[in-house]
């Protein structure tokens, strides 16, 4: 896992990591602009950062469709970000999603992403660009300069104060008129920097994912929330397919891009991409469209992302009669106000989907007096209208530059995701 973690600083470069894990397992590409192959089969399609695979049946009798997401909170490159400070050179950075500001400050930052090319017969070409060096740093202000920013709370503006800094003003010119930043990105590739037409590209912490503790029971890492998941879902599929299973409803695995700004976007959970890819496996499985919609009353939605852990600092800020603990188990999520999709119905589900392989639970709630965030859950039920269970391996730090989880709580979700696709109630 640590390894996956590693390999995937980007959604790009997740959904590239993924796509090799399922090849590696016998699933097979495919173009979603052809049409889909008839028969039983195992198949995935990729767009961006978004990934869908499925374990296709001879006949249609819905689906168990598990659900996460490959992006996190991060700073992302804006198109001019050649800018200069009092003789440094720095990188202009937007701000993507719920980003815990201060996380990022006095880090050793790469760039990754994607890029976008002028091909050689006049299309565009995408290519993925990855600097694991430190190239990029947030340097916090002295607190010689802050006196009260101990008592008083570190306040950040992210206009103003997450700019990385990268060089010396004047040190080099390796940029010339192109700009320096599409220099260095055009050197990566080893192109002509007028070849590059616009890009995705994006900053992440380069200290590498570790085992931590005193026995070795808990790990920390960037982008937890929720490339654990993804890459949990990944290995819960292999194994499925490893263990011969022959599960009624139709396996199928959607990990997608932009939950943590809403996913509103052609690769979002609250677009079209799963339901329209969902009535094509439908399709080539044999039903017509009354069929699929009928078929989707008997289809479940587990909707995998990370759970508040109790903060053992700040065990004020949890629901006291719902406490969570790492390396006990998956947690199922419940709001009454639908942040989570989990009601009575799913979450029964789940429940006899984990007793059946003696697998543990946890249960989380949220304080009344503290706003709840959401997931691609509750979005997900909306546009299918399928029942729907969020859960999810427990963590703290959640939306930090670096997270920390439980060792043991991965094998319980690949485990616990695995049981959810191998259950036929």
């Amino acid at each position: 896992m640590l390894a996956d973690l590693a390999a995937a600083p980007t959604p790009y470069h997740a959904v590239e990591r993924s796509r090799a894990l399922l090849v590696d397992a016998g699933f097979r590409p495919v173009d979603l602009a052809a049409p889909l192959p008839g028969g039983p089969g195992r198949y995935l399609a990729t767009t961006g950062g978004t990934l869908v695979a499925w374990i296709q049946q001879a006949e249609h009798r819905g689906f168990t469709v598990v659900g996460a997401h490959t992006d996190s909170p991060n700073l992302r490159v804006r198109t001019n970000p050649d800018l200069t400070s009092a003789g440094y050179e720095q990188v202009g950075m937007e701000i993507y999603g719920g980003v815990l500001l201060n996380s990022w400050l006095d880090r050793g930052l790469g760039l990754a992403g994607r890029v976008s090319l002028t091909g050689e017969d006049g299309g565009v070409e995408e290519r993925l660009v990855l600097d694991d060096r430190p190239l990029l740093i947030i340097p916090q202000l002295a607190i010689h300069l802050d006196r009260d920013v101990n008592s008083g709370g570190l306040k950040l503006d992210p206009q103003k104060h997450m700019i990385p800094l990268w060089s010396l003003e004047g040190a080099h010119d390796d940029g010339g008129s192109v700009g320096a930043l599409k220099g260095h990105v055009a050197g990566l590739l080893d192109i002509d920097p007028a070849r590059i037409v616009a890009w995705d590209l994006m900053a992440f912490d380069t200290q590498a994912p570790a085992v931590i503790g005193r026995h070795g029971e808990l790990f920390s890492s960037g982008r937890i929330d929720n490339l654990l998941s993804s890459f949990c879902a990944i290995h819960a599929l292999r194994r499925v397919v490893e263990d011969g299973a022959t599960p009624q409803r139709t396996p199928v695995l959607a990990l997608y891009d932009h939950e943590e700004v809403g996913s509103e976007s052609a690769t979002g959970a609250a677009g079209a991409y799963l339901a329209s890819l969902l009535e094509r496996i439908a399709a080539a499985e044999g039903a017509d469209r009354a069929a699929f919609l009928a078929a989707l009353h008997r289809s479940i939605v587990v909707s995998a992302d990370g759970a508040h852990a109790t903060h053992p600092n700040y065990v004020e800020r949890h629901e006291p009669s719902h406490k969570i603990r790492l390396n006990h188990g998956v947690v199922v999520k419940r709001h009454a106000n639908q942040r989570y999709a989990t009601d009575a119905i799913s979450e029964g589900f789940m429940v006899e989907a984990c007793r059946a392989e003696e697998l543990p639970l946890q249960f989380y709630l949220h304080r009344n007096d503290l706003p709840c965030g959401s997931t691609i859950g509750p979005i997900t039920a909306a546009r299918l209208a399928v029942p729907t269970v969020d859960i999810g391996a427990p963590q703290l730090a959640m939306h930090s530059a670096r997270e920390t989880a439980g060792v043991a709580d991965i094998d319980y979700l690949a485990r616990t995701l695995a049981a959810a696709w191998r259950h036929d109630p």
